[in-house]
């Protein structure tokens, strides 16, 4: 496919994972058309194929909605599809009280049979904070992913911590809605790309190669200042120590760096058959920057027009990703 293609139209926050049945898995925030839409945001929808370049065809469900559940509401946001010591579960984030866009807090679904894609899903609820942390999911937290790395198990999300910072902490393969440590602020805003228009780090995403942890963010509001920044550790570190991470002073994709592409940020990271890393993330398009979608009046949380896009991974002599 064309750099400038769309993958798939219309999804923002794309993720993709492969499962042990031999499917990629693709899921995606449902968006809304226009303040005025009654649906979307209010739905998790699943795509599955068995490659990469086959969910752009592939059938769309609807596995779970907030009609499903007592304590999650729209707004329905970043889905993430992840199998866990031998279970599905999909993070996401919703509001907590109807129709209410600033009650944002994670939440966790649980597939309770083997096909995520058929099988039923059930509503686990607000994701817990361990015992001696008052500060994690209390307020303003969305955009969890979840990674293992050399026998530990990690959550990162982005919470407000005076501005969106992006937190670090452990859980527990067999009860991964709880966090097994007070949460450590991994980044925040300090960088003036960073901070365009507002100081957010948000969507981190993890990717593991050549004994490095690389953990990407979003960063700025979600216009055409939205871009991606990098951060990484040695896989043998304690990545719960701040010290051991290393993040870069500049970003690793930005509106500069693509044509007829606008905002890209909020990606995940997914290994092909054959080895090789790819980056997916939504980007606007040149028609929606010139306002000439039918929704450029919109704010940009009502606008749809994020579309999921891909691109393949490089790699530097540092052995650093390039996205560029």
């Amino acid at each position: 496919m064309n750099h400038n293609d769309f993958f798939i139209a219309d999804r923002a926050d794309p993720f993709i994972t492969k499962g042990d049945d031999g499917y990629y898995y693709f899921t995606a925030s449902y968006p809304m058309y226009g303040r005025n839409d009654v649906n979307g945001y209010d739905r998790i929808i699943l795509r599955r194929a068995k490659t990469i370049d086959g969910l752009m065809s592939a059938e769309e469900k609807c596995i779970w909605s907030v009609k499903e559940s007592d304590n999650a509401f729209r707004f329905i946001w970043a889905p993430e599809i992840h199998k866990i010591n031998g279970k599905w579960y999909v993070l996401f984030a919703a509001s907590g009280s109807k129709d209410n866009v600033w009650d944002i807090d994670c939440h966790i679904i649980i597939c309770d049979g083997n096909d995520p894609y058929n099988d039923m899903w059930r509503d686990l609820g607000k994701f817990i904070s361990c015992d001696e942390d008052s500060f994690s999911f209390r307020g303003f937290s969305l955009d969890m992913t979840y990674f293992e790395c050399m026998g530990k198990h990690y959550v990162a999300w982005a919470q407000n911590g005076g501005n969106s910072n992006v937190y670090l902490a452990t859980v527990d393969p067999d009860m991964p809605w709880k966090t097994t440590c007070s949460a450590m602020l991994l980044t925040k805003p300090e960088y003036e790309w960073e901070r365009v228009n507002i100081p957010v780090n948000e969507g981190p995403a993890v990717l593991i190669h050549n004994n490095k942890v690389f953990l990407s963010f979003s960063a700025s509001a979600t216009g055409p200042e939205y871009c991606i920044g990098l951060m990484y550790a040695d896989v043998n570190a304690d990545l719960m120590d701040i010290d051991n991470w290393n993040k870069l002073s500049l970003p690793v994709l930005s509106s500069e760096d693509l044509c007829c592409e606008y905002g890209p940020g909020h990606n995940s990271f997914v290994k092909d058959d054959n080895g090789d890393w790819y980056c997916v993330y939504h980007t606007r398009s040149k028609k929606c920057y010139d306002k000439l979608c039918g929704y450029g009046h919109e704010d940009p949380l009502y606008d749809p027009c994020r579309s999921a896009r891909l691109l393949k991974v490089k790699w530097n002599e540092q052995g650093l990703p390039v996205l560029k």
